[in-house]
């Protein structure tokens, strides 16, 4: 088992690490274990039945979005799984946006950060309104335009 656009293991939890489950929501989805290494090596959890009751309210108050959260046991060893699935809106953690990609989470910024926005709402540049035109400087650069 290795790391990957959809798959991602961390030995403990932390806030943080709300960033990758947003990542999975804005790419195509996944699982982010907790209680192993990136190794893929099962060290359990000390603290499951803490975490299996804050982590899906926590998740929903900071993202809000729905994630499956599960304990599994695996080699005697208590593992949570934490699974997103892939949201047709923009997700965002604490008012930043990242993706998945490879086995890395990225923080979006600048042109991409506006490309990916544009694409999850569907809007196209025809549709905002350039307040510092008029349309008599519209239609000179219409007219300028070759042909």
């Amino acid at each position: 088992m290795q790391e990957n656009q959809h798959t991602e293991y961390k030995e403990t939890w932390r806030d943080e690490f709300l960033k990758v489950l947003c990542g999975f929501a804005n790419s195509g989805g996944g699982k982010l274990f907790i209680g192993i290494n990136d190794k893929g090596q099962f060290l359990g959890v000390a603290d499951s039945s803490t975490l299996l009751e804050i982590l899906p309210n926590k998740i929903l108050q900071k993202l809000g979005i729905y994630a499956n959260v599960q304990l599994h046991t695996e080699q005697s060893k208590e593992i949570i799984t934490v699974s997103v699935d892939r949201y047709e809106v923009p997700i965002s953690f604490n008012g930043k946006y990242y993706i998945r990609t490879g086995s890395t989470t990225q923080e979006l910024k600048d042109k991409e950060l506006t490309r990916f926005l544009m694409k999850k709402t569907k809007a196209s540049w025809e549709g905002f309104i350039e307040e510092h035109a008029d349309l008599d400087e519209i239609k000179q650069k219409q007219a300028v335009i070759p042909k």
